[in-house]
């Protein structure tokens, strides 16, 4: 990270955070990730279902980013389809483009894997950048993620990415 007095943590998203996740969702990077989704904030983060965890990642206590784990076994708009049980799949991203690159990024999805692995009974966690994002695929794959399949969901054409357990566990 670009400082070693940095600290990064993760904590839940709650409605006091509505603007600001309203804001992130209209720069233009984020768009570019993730172009068709509607996130519906006003509802959702007044949600606190079993299968999810919508989470603020925030430097020095300043929020810089949102990850969000589910159980895509469980998650009730089944974007994932029939599932295995026991995985989880993360959607991250960082919310100013002058936070991308410096690092963050890579210690928010540390702390997401490591959130997610803590259930000991999760063995593998999935992940689904458009196919033509490849900033965040090298990302991914930086993070040990190995690739799985070209999928598409809704509008989107993704490149799905696995992390095991095992293999995360042996880094």
């Amino acid at each position: 990270m670009e400082n070693e007095n940095t600290t990064i943590s993760l904590r839940a998203a709650n409605m006091k955070d509505l603007e600001l996740l309203k804001h992130w969702d209209s720069q233009q990077h984020v768009i570019d990730a993730d172009p068709n989704d509607e996130w519906e904030w006003e509802t959702e983060l007044q949600r606190y279902p079993p299968w999810r965890e919508q989470l603020i990642a925030e430097l020095n206590g300043k929020p810089i980013g949102f990850v969000q784990i589910i159980d895509p076994e469980k998650e009730d708009s089944h974007y994932w389809g029939e599932i295995a049980p026991n995985l989880r799949a993360i959607d991250i991203w960082i919310g100013e483009k002058e936070n991308i690159g410096k690092g963050y990024g890579t210690e928010i999805m540390r702390q997401a894997i490591a959130k997610c692995f803590e259930n000991p009974s999760v063995t593998a966690i999935l992940i689904d950048p458009l196919e033509s994002n490849s900033r965040a695929i090298r990302f991914y794959e930086k993070m040990g993620f190995k690739f799985l399949e070209h999928r598409t969901f809704g509008e989107d054409k993704c490149a799905v990415y696995m992390l095991n357990r095992y293999n995360w566990e042996s880094d």
